[in-house]
């Protein structure tokens, strides 16, 4: 299928003859040319990650514990609501000059478009996880005189991680679309720089090669959170 589909892509943009589609064979020339020639992808990749590790992280610690208790405490989880239904509807985009005109062109307003991309699907998917958990099965550890805290370990958390780890990577994906989206629209840095260079000096396979080396990062981060799920909790596979 893959091949298939990489002939496909150099036949087509031989025929198509637009200078704005690249084939596959000179996107190639220009990845190797990105990595061991002037190799500036890698320090655009670093200076876009510094923003996507801080965002997703701080979406992660926050939004995990968020999930958790919203899923247990119907009164925690009504005053979320009104939150929850706000980042949900609004689109994150138009947000972006705001985080501008907060932080500046600096590294904490990449970071919170980040955390605004990424956070409410985390928070969301964890907490209903919690709530799919069998009642039943909490019933009867308070039968059996169970702790609540008993009750966290072995049956809410071990039962929510599931819906919790899909949250997750559903946020990092999200995050790595914060990335890139925020640079590409106002602060011209890392990946989005390249992307924006490349395209202005009518450079496609360049741009071509930067977006694989960003959809390449995406699979590697996601593989590794399924990594990740199957150590923490193997009874999921």
């Amino acid at each position: 299928m893959l091949v298939a589909f990489l002939t496909f892509w150099e036949v087509a943009a031989r025929l198509a003859h637009n200078i704005g589609i690249a084939t596959f064979s000179d996107t190639m020339v220009a990845a190797w040319d990105l990595m061991f020639g002037n190799g500036r992808i890698w320090e655009a990749m670093l200076n876009s990650n510094a923003a996507l590790v801080l965002g997703f992280a701080i979406s992660a610690v926050t939004a995990v514990p968020l999930g958790l208790a919203a899923g247990r405490s119907r009164i925690l989880d009504r005053a979320l609501s009104p939150y929850t239904a706000i980042l949900l509807a609004i689109p994150v985009a138009p947000l972006v000059p705001i985080a501008i005109t907060a932080f500046g062109l600096s590294l904490a307003a990449r970071v919170s478009i980040v955390i605004l991309f990424a956070v409410i699907f985390i928070y969301v998917n964890t907490r209903a996880g919690v709530r799919s958990v069998d009642q039943r099965l909490v019933e009867m550890a308070h039968a059996f005189g169970a702790s609540e805290r008993t009750i966290w370990t072995k049956v809410v958390i071990p039962s929510a991680v599931p819906a919790m780890f899909a949250g997750l990577r559903i946020g990092l994906g999200r995050a790595l679309t914060g990335m890139v989206a925020v640079e590409l629209l106002l602060v011209a840095t890392g990946v989005g720089k390249l992307l924006l260079e490349y395209r202005d000096r009518l450079q496609p396979a360049y741009v071509f090669a930067t977006v694989l080396f960003v959809i390449a990062e995406a699979l590697l981060l996601l593989e590794l959170a399924r990594f990740i799920e199957r150590k923490v909790a193997p009874w999921n596979d």
